[in-house]
């Protein structure tokens, strides 16, 4: 509720009620609104409410697809082929009409879900795990318990936290991360608060009044232990963060998987770094001892990274990378492993050749598959002349390869994006089998993100917005104003490994780079660091919008150096590990501290065994005749052309 002399001191919209449809068992409604601090002098409310559209109730927006005959809101178009892109599904939706501060909406249907609570009745509130597709917040009160959860669609808690810290403290559980322990602006509750977070052994009075006095003395001169309080925030040995939110914090957690960080990390000078000269094949063959065995592997692998591979020897290397050779092997042991290779990709091969249509017009499955990889090879890099032409020998290749895929891997099968994947790595290869087997190589480092519930892709967007957080706090703030805090423009870049962002030839230097798995495992995550870091100030001195930022990020596609960007990944990567006091979590995504928690696995990938193949095995021990598809396909008298971006 409102009154005269109320003033909004704080408003938000896009703010969902998440509650069960009545009429619709089986669905969630969601229920727009908005959510507001209002000031009323000696007392401050929190309150959410129904949001508007021209007077009339806002309406329930159910979260199921169907049924049919409910308008759908049109997507926003990014400006490049969607299918597979979930920012394809992003819209930016403004309030219809400006409203005078402090109005109350009308009466709707939908009313008896407002609520209002003064913020002295406020006991605690509860934060959303990472990992969700957004944010939610809980507010419980002392006297009523839980309200219902605000669910931030368009960002936001961030910013309510912050306007929350002018009338309040707000103090991380020692017993629960994502609870925040609410204390009101005074010494008792302020002493109250650190007693309760044990941070000191003594009563606490003293130390607290001399704290709101002159907290800069108290803090580093006599207050040590508070000191050492705010240090453990970042280290603290249990890995629970303990630590007090205040409006000088320079984070708080808004879009999923963000830690909260009350104390900015103090980063040293970027280093200049310089990109090395590629290995050539006469290096190469430095490291291979007279049988073929690759020597000094951790030196090599760090030249790769330096500086890449000649264009002759990649065919070679790539089988390596890629894990279809062994390093350790001889030449002789991985020609005999790919005659093996070979046998098994051409029974997997055979299973889905053999299938007649009148199985396939039963198998629904099969179909939808085929239908798919057509439509995708049909237009994937049909710019680089090595794809060019109807009748091309290679777009039957990379048609096979993705078919036979669906076979070797029937849980996973074809998802949209994964041709472009295939195609620079049959650029090089230039063969079937061993394109096949190399795909499958690379697959392994990145099936988790063509999983259908992308939780994968979720949580590397939010590990790339935990390192923004920490490199630039000012960028992070400038996109959260702008709603794109939760950096969905990237999903593309980490998706396929930035193909579509750079040249051809500059993509097959970036992905050996990136298969080295040095420095560190999530090394991708730091080149879209270095992308947006090199984009930071075109972004933040044209105050675009929302749209504007993605139409922007989207015209980088093919205006990048590759050599620039691994330069700047690099500077950022030990810029950051110079620090000492980098949060835990961040160490352990740049492998400083062991495995980053709930990451998949992006070392290298090891040789598969055949019996790894989830193919089924042919009754019989004589291996089909090769089809006429499996062919050498000799290197194009011009180079390749560079890519284009997709209509």
């Amino acid at each position: 509720m409102e009154s005269e002399g109320c003033r909004v001191a704080f408003e938000k919209d896009g703010v969902f009620l998440h509650t069960s449809a009545k009429r619709h068992p089986d669905q969630d409604s969601l229920i727009p609104g908005l959510v507001r601090i209002l000031d009323k002098g000696s007392d401050h409310l929190l309150q959410w409410m129904p949001l508007e559209e021209a007077g009339d109730a806002a309406p329930i927006v159910l979260s199921k697809k169907e049924p049919p005959g409910v308008a759908e809101e049109e997507p926003f178009d990014p400006g490049y082929e969607p299918d597979w892109a979930v920012i394809s599904t992003v819209k930016t939706q403004t309030r219809p009409q400006e409203k005078p501060p402090g109005s109350v909406p009308p009466a709707s249907p939908w009313a008896q879900w407002a609520f209002t609570l003064s913020l002295s009745e406020l006991q605690s509130i509860r934060r959303s795990r990472p990992g969700l597709c957004w944010s939610y917040l809980i507010f419980i009160s002392r006297e009523s318990g839980s309200l219902p959860a605000l669910h931030f669609h368009r960002g936001g808690s961030k910013a309510l936290l912050r306007a929350l810290c002018k009338y309040l403290i707000l103090a991380i559980s020692p017993k629960d991360s994502r609870l925040y322990l609410v204390y009101s602006h005074d010494s008792y509750a302020l002493s109250h608060a650190f007693d309760e977070l044990q941070l000191f052994d003594e009563n606490s009075s003293n130390l607290v009044s001399r704290f709101l006095q002159d907290p800069y003395t108290a803090t580093f001169g006599g207050f040590s232990k508070v000191t050492s309080f705010f240090r453990g925030a970042l280290h603290h040995e249990a890995g629970t963060p303990l630590r007090p939110s205040s409006t000088t914090a320079t984070s708080l957690e808004d879009e999923p998987g963000f830690e909260v960080i009350s104390c900015q990390v103090q980063l040293g000078p970027r280093p200049a770094v310089c990109r090395e000269a590629p290995v050539t094949e006469q290096e190469w063959g430095q490291h291979l001892d007279p049988e073929g065995r690759i020597t000094h592997l951790d030196g090599l692998k760090r030249r790769i990274f330096a500086g890449g591979l000649t264009p002759a020897l990649r065919k070679e290397a790539w089988k390596f990378l890629l894990g279809y050779y062994n390093w350790e092997s001889t030449s002789e042991e991985n020609r005999a492993w790919a005659r093996r290779r070979t046998d098994e990709y051409f029974r997997m091969k055979l299973q889905w050749k053999s299938v007649s249509e009148e199985q396939e017009r039963r198998n629904s499955l099969l179909r939808g598959y085929r239908s798919l990889i057509e439509r995708d090879v049909s237009r994937t890099d049909r710019s680089n002349k090595f794809y060019q032409g109807s009748e091309n020998p290679a777009l039957v290749l990379l048609h096979d390869v993705l078919m036979t895929y669906c076979v070797y891997n029937f849980d996973l099968g074809y998802v949209q994006g994964m041709s472009d994947l295939l195609s620079p790595v049959l650029y090089v290869t230039q063969n079937e089998v061993d394109a096949f087997w190399c795909f499958a190589g690379f697959m392994e480092l990145v099936h988790h993100n063509f999983e259908e519930s992308q939780e994968s892709m979720k949580r590397q967007l939010a590990q790339l917005g935990l390192l923004l957080h920490v490199l630039d706090p000012p960028l992070c703030d400038f996109l959260d104003s702008k709603e794109s805090g939760s950096l969905c423009f990237c999903f593309r870049w980490l998706l396929i490994w930035f193909k579509r962002e750079f040249a051809f030839d500059d993509v097959l230097q970036l992905w050996e780079v990136l298969w080295t798995g040095l420095p560190c495992p999530s090394f991708h995550l730091l080149v879209a660091c270095g992308i947006l870091d090199s984009e930071r100030e075109a972004l933040m001195n044209s105050g675009f919008s929302f749209s504007e930022i993605l139409k922007h990020i989207n015209e980088l596609t093919m205006k990048m150096s590759v050599e620039e960007t691994l330069c700047q990944a690099e500077a950022l990567y030990r810029q950051l590990v110079a620090s000492p006091e980098l949060p835990r979590n961040v160490q352990e995504l740049l492998g400083l501290g062991g495995p980053a928690g709930g990451s998949p696995p992006a070392t290298p990938p090891q040789p598969l065994s055949p019996g790894q193949a989830p193919g089924l095995e042919l009754t019989g021990s004589i291996s089909p005749p090769r089809p006429d598809s499996s062919i050498e396909i000799l290197p194009p008298e011009e180079p390749p052309m560079a890519q284009s971006p997709l209509p």
